[in-house]
């Protein structure tokens, strides 16, 4: 129905029976199969073989699961596919509204164009290290974290997704706003000191120049007494 409405349908699952007996975990995309006036007659459908993915989601979440992180595994389209209660603690979303969603749902479009460069990272070398992402919470928080993310692969060691690794950077971006609030106020404190000690040595300056205009007069005064003599 789905194909016949929209022409398309995405990410279906299917569970059909080999000659084995075996259970076969797929997904199917299907699109339209048109006639020639543009009807729908059927459709064209594209099985994918899970049971690759489903035994790397399984070793993932054995992975992740007692993980004191948070940590969550995306895929290579950035859709989260499996996350630890770390990662619900800290964005504060359910873990029903974080898994299958995509990370573009909680961070910005650049940074979700920067997490996309840091797959490609991922899937070249095997391994990112502190990519900045600033997810934002369910209360509207925008959170610092840093992300380290390394490579999942199947059997085959082919890069299937990503295995990612959150920090939280709020108490760290915390200890270094104190310490540039810190040396703002020293360097602060030392221009008014060297003002103060400008006031200072102008007034020294002041005082001797009057003390050798003193001593000027009284030299005058001197003369001239002498001079009355």
């Amino acid at each position: 129905r789905e194909v016949v409405e929209r022409g398309v349908t995405r990410n279906a699952r299917l569970n059909p029976r080999a000659a084995t007996g075996e259970v076969i975990p797929t997904s199917l995309n299907a699109s339209a199969l048109r006639d020639a006036d543009g009807n729908v007659i059927g459709a064209i459908g594209v099985l994918r073989d899970m049971r690759e993915l489903d035994k790397a989601r399984a070793y993932a979440e054995s992975l992740i699961k007692n993980a004191p992180d948070p940590v969550f595994v995306s895929d290579l389209e950035g859709k989260i596919l499996e996350a630890n209660d770390a990662v619900s603690e800290l964005l504060g979303f359910r873990r029903d509204e974080v898994v299958e969603q995509s990370l573009s749902r909680f961070i910005s479009e650049e940074e979700t164009r920067e997490f996309t460069a840091a797959l490609r990272e991922v899937v070249e070398r095997g391994v990112t290290r502190n990519a900045r992402l600033n997810p934002r919470a369910a209360t509207g928080e925008v959170i610092p974290t840093s992300l380290n993310a390394s490579a999942l692969r199947d059997v085959d060691g082919r890069v299937i997704g990503a295995i990612g690794v959150l920090r939280d950077m709020r108490e760290y971006e915390a200890v270094v706003h104190d310490l540039e609030q810190s040396k703002t106020e020293l360097q602060e404190k030392i221009l008014d000191l060297e003002k103060f000690e400008e006031v200072v040595v102008g007034r020294e300056l002041k005082m001797i120049a009057l003390e050798k205009e003193l001593e000027g007069l009284q030299d005058e005064v001197k003369t001239l007494r002498a001079d009355g003599a």
